[in-house]
């Protein structure tokens, strides 16, 4: 049986910080996916999460600074493909990693990721993916046993196998997420990710040299604790799904695990964060 979503297009004004602001508040909410367009997003949410009182909490729709508009209709599971491939456009990080779908021209860039996201987080064109995508390339992951939590598509653990990472756990919650990732590690010919299905409570006696955790704020905050306990001594942890206003809080909260912050990404707005162990 096809999963359920509900599609809420949202426009906004002003668009930037408006649309912004307004996709932090709906994933706090529950909402999982995300396709940002010029005038606003078009946001997703499974059916079975849903309430009438959504977006209650969604304090940008009450803000007298931005107009907001929007409408909802029902979709099936399988009605996705169709709108992502006439929204989806590659993307070029740092002019070393693209990032496409199956039917794009092969690039000139030193790594080439073919993602066909269906709803699942991750193509890259979200800021906090781009700047993750950004730690990753500068950082060194030779040898590296690597952790992606929140995998979405799994394009951050494919990018840290083609890194040189030798073994990769992708991991998400959501079951479209772990799917999707399996294809699209399959897809690039990846041979030393698992993916796996659930929450921080899957990672009790792991360890890892590197963890990337692309969720939210208060996730995070959360799970820094066992992701502390999972990292091995000079290992590196990477941080994004928050503002920049939100770092003091992650930091301190990292420090009480004796996780040092040596430096962040900015991009309108969303941040990515490297502490070490």
């Amino acid at each position: 049986m096809d999963e359920i979503y509900l599609e809420y297009t949202f426009k906004v004004s002003p668009a930037i910080p408006g649309t912004e602001i307004l996709i932090a508040e709906l994933g706090y909410a529950g909402f999982e996916s995300f396709v940002e367009q010029d005038n606003g997003v078009v946001a997703y949410i499974q059916k079975q999460d849903w309430t009438p009182e959504i977006l209650q909490d969604i304090v940008i729709l009450k803000n007298p600074d931005f107009t907001i508009s929007y409408s909802f209709i029902e979709i099936k599971q399988q009605n996705w493909n169709q709108e992502w491939e006439r929204n989806f456009r590659p993307i070029v990080v740092d002019e070393v990693c693209t990032v496409r779908a199956p039917f794009h021209q092969v690039p000139n860039t030193k790594y080439d990721i073919i993602i066909e996201p269906k709803m699942s987080f991750g193509t890259g064109h979200h800021e906090t993916t781009h700047m993750m995508i950004q730690f990753i390339l500068k950082n060194d992951f030779q040898g590296k046993t690597v952790l992606d939590m929140g995998c979405g598509t799994g394009v951050l653990a494919i990018l840290a196998e083609k890194q040189g990472a030798v073994a990769v756990d992708a991991i998400d919650v959501d079951n479209w997420c772990y799917l999707n990732a399996i294809e699209n590690v399959d897809r690039n010919e990846c041979h030393h990710i698992n993916v796996y299905q659930g929450d921080a409570s899957l990672l009790s006696g792991k360890r890892y040299d590197v963890i990337i955790a692309n969720i939210n704020r208060n996730i995070l905050l959360e799970d820094i604790p066992v992701y502390a306990n999972c990292l091995n001594d000079q290992g590196m942890l990477f941080l994004s799904g928050f503002y920049n206003d939100d770092i003091p809080k992650i930091q301190e909260r990292c420090e009480e695990f004796s996780l040092k912050f040596t430096e962040n990404l900015e991009k309108n707005l969303w941040v990515a964060v490297k502490f070490i162990n």
